[in-house]
């Protein structure tokens, strides 16, 4: 039976409200505007948005000019993950460093302090803490994303970090319900399955998101994967199972829910994003994450009339579109009222996040180590980075080096020959090898082994999750690539940060 619509433009309305669409460019196009005075209620910030904290705020406040309650949201986690200052890389360890130092203490105050950079541009919604526990080594996806692979002290954290980001007025989405911990496939590219069974699940994934839920999280995130103890049938982020029964029903969560990005291999190809999001709303989430991958007019105009048509062949009812809209402007009222207003390029959080890297680094040294004090080459063995990390942002430890020891060189090696490619460029000058998930990459493994076979006074510096065993004259496990991890990490080696 067909839905009778109240009125096509209260339903588009409404259609246009649950996106959180991205765009390209510094400055808002003008077919954003627009659409901002015809309904949508959010805009999504990524990478290629940001050039400067004062640019973002210049950005956020040509948004609100055409729409004042607009929920500007970005996926700015800290660590690996960092929009804000992806040309730089992040003044904030990421959780896998604040869960190595388990103080959280320390991990409310670097949230708090992100957040307030956050609040300074005028950005009002984060798309973290990642509360999945990494219980599988190899995923590829979350890794020092994660505070670690504790439930517990997954819990704690999760619940610190959204009590201290939300103290600035910035509202946290947790992510990525039910986990994307026990994954061994990356969700950008296909569906990830995690089959265990549901009393597994109920004490290790969903710990978390029931702490986050008793912290107030005010949105949380779904994930692209298939759980069949919870639904055989369909991902997570489609699933009423997951959304409806358990994120609201059981687990008591009232707030906001959000999609991971729609365009992610999961869901476009399988479902295609059209019929996804309409699916998504239909199952519980009541916003749609897109444009990571697609940032154009079209693809709004696309996954707004899918959902008007969806409510018009009855596929969707009209009410539950209605009921995810009112949400999100529920979540923008309280942003609204709590918005501090921009102060671009304040630097009120002082050192919090290089004294939380430090206190995350994990020092190994052989009994003869002496700091260097001459000039290094620093041999980066570099992964392909995921897409939730991205390319654009460096990591490693050469560029703190050289403004400590100027004259240090670098260089990028990758394959079953980086080792003796490492040596050769070093050309007889002391190394510093930089890995990142050693674990997971063969071939990584191999070129240290040649490295240091070679090289016994190598500088080992791991930037992933530790799994190896610590060698080398110095091994130092940052627990995360952001700046001030490396900064930490090349302080130990000159022997200023120990």
């Amino acid at each position: 039976m067909t839905t009778l619509a109240r009125a096509t433009d209260a339903l588009t309305r409404d259609a246009l409200t649950v996106l959180q669409p991205g765009f390209a460019g510094t400055t808002a196009p003008d077919w954003l505007l627009r659409r901002l005075g015809e309904g949508l209620a959010s805009v999504a910030l990524f990478g290629r948005n940001v050039t400067s904290p004062e640019q973002v705020a210049a950005l956020t406040a040509q948004l609100r000019a055409e729409r004042e309650d607009v929920l500007v949201a970005i996926d700015e986690e800290g660590g690996d993950v960092t929009r804000l200052e992806v040309r730089t890389g992040s003044s904030f360890p990421g959780n896998h460093a604040l869960g190595a130092v388990d103080d959280v203490g320390l991990t409310r105050e670097v949230a708090a302090a992100l957040g307030r950079r956050l609040a300074d541009s005028g950005v009002d919604f984060n798309w973290a803490p990642s509360a999945d526990v990494n219980s599988n080594p190899d995923n590829p996806v979350i890794g020092v994303r994660a505070f670690g692979a504790d439930t517990d002290l997954v819990a704690r954290h999760t619940a610190a970090y959204v009590t201290g980001m939300q103290s600035a007025g910035v509202a946290t989405c947790t992510k990525h319900f039910p986990g994307h911990g026990d994954t061994g496939i990356d969700s950008h590219h296909a569906v990830p399955l995690i089959d265990v069974d549901a009393d597994v699940l109920a004490a290790r994934d969903l710990v978390p998101f029931r702490a986050a839920v008793a912290a107030g999280s005010r949105a949380v995130m779904s994930a692209h994967i298939l759980v069949p103890a919870l639904d055989p049938d369909r991902p997570a982020t489609l699933s009423r199972r997951i959304l409806t029964e358990l994120l609201r029903g059981e687990l008591g969560y009232d707030g906001l829910i959000v999609t991971d990005g729609i365009e992610m291999r999961a869901i476009a190809g399988t479902y295609g994003i059209e019929r996804g999001t309409a699916l998504a709303i239909a199952a519980g989430a009541d916003a749609i994450c897109v444009g990571g991958g697609l940032s154009d007019e079209d693809t709004v105009r696309r996954l707004s009339d899918a959902l008007v048509e969806a409510v018009r062949s009855g596929e969707l009812p009209e009410e539950r579109l209605a009921d995810a809209a009112e949400r999100v402007r529920s979540l923008s009222r309280w942003t609204t009222a709590n918005r501090p207003g921009a102060r671009p390029g304040d630097t009120a959080d002082g050192d919090v996040g290089l004294r939380a890297a430090r206190r995350a680094l994990r020092v190994t040294e052989a009994e003869d180590f002496t700091p260097l004090t001459g000039a290094p080459y620093v041999a980066a063995f570099t992964p392909v980075a995921n897409i939730a990390v991205g390319d654009e942002t460096p990591w490693g430890v050469a560029a703190e080096l050289r403004r400590l020891l100027p004259g240090t060189e670098t260089g990028s090696f990758s394959g079953p020959d980086a080792g003796a490619e490492a040596l050769a460029a070093a050309d007889g000058r002391r190394v510093v090898a930089v890995v990142r998930d050693e674990h997971r990459h063969p071939w990584m493994a191999a070129a240290l082994d040649t490295l240091l076979a070679a090289r016994p006074d190598t500088v080992v510096v791991e930037m992933g999750v530790p799994r190896a065993e610590p060698r080398g004259a110095l091994h130092l496990a940052t627990h995360g690539a952001a700046r001030v991890c490396g900064l930490a990490a090349a302080e130990a080696v000159v022997g200023t940060g120990r």
